[in-house]
């Protein structure tokens, strides 16, 4: 199989690799991984006692807590690249706007869209940085027609997915949404619909609007442009509180050197500052401290010992051979890798892969992704030949919202000119498709037209080889748990 991947989050920082879901135990590097769990077992049984320079700590604890930290912070360090390409380097073509304001982007995706891997044509987006520190901020979102797909995916600093606001989670008829960093401690005004707590001062919002169609745009601009962020204050006109202590934001890692460079824990020490210690880590963190990663305090590689160094290097190779193994060990999924709290528990060795896969992923509850590269052969797709993909009578993909199918071709991973510019086929398309004699559907996955008759079920292919990315938004329990088998991609015989 081709390594690909469908994005499904902030996919603009890196382009990594598919994870697929674990379905053993995996004992390496000082990590017990399990299916539902990671959960660190240092014994620092150490064989040697080669001094670091710190009292009390060993060579291959350093080693052992340097491991940790990586696999703790790297969807922090992640997390920071996406925030402040978003909201902090006005210089950087990916700047959005200042914290505390939405950006969206509403259009219909072409093939001359070819900044993002795999572009979704479905759901134009919209981003914004929340800032907790001073105080709250409130989102508002208008009400929708009750067929409109929507969801604000609400990401904190660990990369858990912490709340949604959207057709799933909290419905169509809008609402004021307060969402408080963990120090605030205020009451709650008149006016709001519901209080969501973030574990940290720092979010990462995607927001997400269905699109029906191409004359749907302006529908969908109008419903954006009332997605709204204000501060508590401005919300329940009272005056502002004092302004948070000013921070020299630190210019984050390059993701080519993030998995190398020692400042990596640096950055994570810098953030850390942002997110109070959890009941269930003051342990972890105080291992952290014990080399020297305290929260808000500069940690310089240059001036440590040099074993200490050596130590951090090591350990940081330990714990990506231990990410790398664990994403070659997946069977082809990556929806086990994305959640909140309760769902990853303190699986960080999950949480560090799903960031390196796709920064941003969805909650499987909320989104499905599934990327299809073979026909029922096991062969790759190829525009070569002809393809269908058949619907039995009933059958559906299960969806609350609804469901898609785009075109890519490969390598590129980018949609394709075609002579009816159709780009996907989607659930919002089924009434003007043709039906078998028994009511299923076949759609024509090919280069050269079906046929007028077909036309309308067909899915364009390009001439050489393709992908086709599946979306199936807020699932129902039989496409979770498997009941649903999804159809496979025929080839036509010759």
């Amino acid at each position: 199989m081709r390594d690909r991947q469908s994005i499904t989050g902030l996919f603009f920082i890196a382009r990594q690799a598919p994870a697929r879901v674990m379905h053993a135990t995996l004992l390496a590097g000082g990590l017990t991984v399990g299916l539902g769990a990671c959960s660190f077992t240092s014994p620092d049984e150490a064989t040697g006692s080669q001094s670091v320079g710190i009292h009390g700590v060993t060579a291959q604890q350093a080693r052992s807590i340097a491991s940790e930290a990586y696999l703790y912070g790297t969807p922090m360090v992640a997390s920071y690249q996406t925030l402040y390409a978003f909201s902090i380097d006005k210089n950087n073509p990916q700047y959005k706007g200042p914290f505390n304001t939405m950006h969206s982007v509403a259009r219909v995706v072409t093939p001359q869209d070819t900044s993002v891997l795999t572009p979704n044509a479905d759901t134009p987006l919209s981003f914004a940085v929340l800032d907790l520190r001073a105080e709250p901020v409130v989102i508002s979102v208008p009400p929708m027609e009750s067929r409109r797909y929507f969801a604000l995916q609400l990401m904190d600093l660990y990369t858990y997915n912490f709340a949604y606001i959207g057709s799933r989670s909290t419905g169509n008829n809008g609402g004021n949404f307060l969402i408080a960093g963990p120090r605030w401690k205020g009451k709650t005004p008149a006016g709001i619909t519901k209080v969501i707590r973030s574990e940290t001062e720092l979010v990462n919002v995607v927001g997400r609007t269905q699109l029906f169609n191409a004359a749907d745009l302006d529908n969908v601009k109008r419903i954006q442009s009332r997605y709204k962020i204000q501060p508590l204050s401005s919300f329940s006109k009272r005056p502002a509180p004092p302004a948070p202590e000013p921070v020299e934001w630190i210019a984050p890692v390059p993701p080519g050197e993030m998995r190398s460079s020692l400042e990596f824990y640096n950055q994570l020490a810098f953030l850390l500052q942002f997110a109070p210690t959890h009941p269930t880590e003051k342990w972890l963190r105080e291992r952290f401290a014990s080399v020297g990663i305290r929260p808000g305090q500069p940690y310089k590689a240059d001036s440590l010992n040099p074993s200490l160094r050596r130590a951090l290097q090591e350990g940081m190779h330990t714990a990506q051979n231990d990410i790398d193994k664990n994403r070659n060990a997946l069977a082809g999924k990556t929806d086990g890798l994305f959640g909140d709290r309760a769902t990853l528990k303190i699986d960080y060795l999950s949480r560090a892969t799903g960031t390196q896969v796709a920064i941003g992923g969805n909650s499987r509850e909320e989104a499905l992704f599934p990327v299809l590269e073979k026909d029922s052969r096991g062969q790759e797709l190829d525009g070569r030949y002809a393809y269908t993909l058949r619907f039995a009578p009933r059958s559906l993909p299960p969806v609350n919202a609804f469901w898609s199918m785009t075109m890519y071709r490969l390598p590129e991973q980018q949609l394709t000119p075609n002579p009816i510019n159709r780009y996907l086929i989607n659930a919002s398309m089924l009434p003007s498709m043709k039906k078998d004699p028994d009511g299923g559907v076949t759609l024509y996955i090919q280069a050269q037209s079906p046929g007028k008759g077909k036309e309308s079920n067909w899915l364009p292919a390009p001439d050489g080889p393709f992908m086709v990315t599946m979306r199936y938004y807020w699932p129902k329990p039989d496409l979770l748990s498997g009941k649903w088998v999804a159809p496979q991609i025929e080839r036509v015989p010759n």
